[in-house]
């Protein structure tokens, strides 16, 4: 008794498998990415540079032991490349690449 496997030949084979990796790359661009960014709305502190702003982020905190509220702020520069926010503005703004040392946020206009 001799056990003789049957195989297709190797070059078949890998014609295959490249096949299949081909439909798998097809697929995953077909699919189209959702990318998560972070939102935030504050009020213009200064316009004076040009195509950004500085935008204070007010929210409040709370003590951990006392429980006491309290008002922490923080201040982004972000990019507005209308120039169309003066101070004491309202904006909505959103995480994005970095356009330059500090500016890593941009305006939504609405």
């Amino acid at each position: 008794m001799t056990d003789e496997k049957q195989s297709a030949p190797a070059s078949v084979k890998t014609s295959v498998d490249k096949e299949a990796k081909v439909d798998e790359v097809k697929k995953n661009k077909e699919e189209v990415k959702t990318i998560i960014r972070k939102k935030f709305t504050g009020v213009v502190l200064a316009d004076k540079m040009d195509k950004t702003i500085v935008v204070r982020v007010d929210r409040v905190k709370k003590d951990a032991k006392y429980g006491k509220r309290y008002t922490a702020s923080r201040k982004y520069k972000v990019h507005d490349s209308e120039n169309k926010f003066k101070v004491d503005d309202k904006v909505n703004f959103v995480e994005c690449r970095p356009l330059s040392k500090d500016k890593r946020w941009r305006v939504i206009y609405s």
